[in-house]
């Protein structure tokens, strides 16, 4: 675990290992894991009203797609960069030990890199684009989360749901890299959206029903502020009543401009993936 991460316990549905092209077993309980990433420069939308931004991102996701292993299992990651983006880009797993120079290429125009590496830790991690300056490129939407589950299955009570929330600034003008370094941004974002989980301000709201175990995992993109996240109206335990809880992170600079999530407890409440609602850009 490194510090860009908080892994809130005891609260979960199912999980979905997006961008993960294939699983190879191996001997014993390890196996291959191969993730294939594509760097486009694209349009994503960023709020409830449709506005859109113009991100650089993994496989057309902002943030990226959630890549998931377990303890032990080797990962086989190639990046892609297509001729027709304008800017190099590059990978940087949080959840390697991995020597930098070998492994953290720019990866020009018209290149694919390849990476391998054998996580050794469990726990949600930060992944993110390392070409300079690198406060743009995630500032821009090239950063996600990889989840290295622990090989003891028991190490961890098991949850009935999942959900993943990566938060972040928003820049409305994303070639502003001064006004990065400067902290002068516009709006915080859970899973790159201002307010994309809070119903009563056009979003749709994280679900679970009465009772369930619910895992939030949690990861700070940043690039520069943390988040101080917890719920309101209950302590990471059990949910005990229906009805709807903010996630919220309590720097209320950043909730107000955008970071406030809302868990809505329901006797109906839908499957939802790891990552509810992010979806791909449309590319030409």
């Amino acid at each position: 675990m490194d510090e860009n991460f908080c892994t809130v316990r005891k609260l979960i549905g199912w999980a979905l290992a997006v961008g993960v092209a294939g699983v190879v077993c191996s001997p014993a309980w390890a196996k291959t894991v191969k993730v294939e990433f594509t760097a486009i420069e694209t349009e994503v939308v960023i709020d409830n009203k449709g506005t859109k931004y113009k991100a650089w991102t993994f496989n057309g996701q902002f943030p990226g797609p959630v890549v998931r292993a377990t303890e032990g299992d080797t990962i086989e990651f190639s990046l892609t960069n297509p001729k027709t983006n304008t800017f190099p880009h590059s990978m940087d797993f949080h959840a390697g030990e991995m020597d930098f120079l070998k492994n953290h290429k720019q990866v020009e125009r018209g290149e694919t890199h390849h990476i391998t590496f054998t996580p050794k830790k469990p726990g949600i991690f930060f992944y993110h684009c390392g070409v300079q300056p690198m406060i743009q490129h995630i500032a821009r939407g090239m950063m996600g989360a990889i989840i290295i589950d622990p090989k003891d299955p028991n190490a961890l009570p098991k949850a009935d749901r999942e959900y993943v929330l990566v938060q972040s600034e928003l820049w409305n003008n994303p070639d502003d890299v001064q006004g990065m370094f400067d902290r002068k941004y516009d709006g915080a974002m859970f899973n790159g959206g201002i307010f994309k989980y809070h119903p009563f301000l056009g979003g749709k709201p994280l679900e679970a029903k009465l009772g369930e175990r619910v895992r939030i995992y949690i990861v700070n993109a940043g690039p520069n502020n943390f988040s101080a996240f917890h719920p309101i109206g209950e302590i990471w335990v059990v949910v005990e009543n229906e009805g709807g809880y903010p996630l919220v992170t309590h720097s209320l600079t950043d909730a107000l401009r955008g970071a406030i999530a809302v868990l809505l407890v329901k006797k109906d409440a839908k499957t939802l993936p790891l990552m509810p609602f992010v979806e791909p850009a449309r590319t030409k």
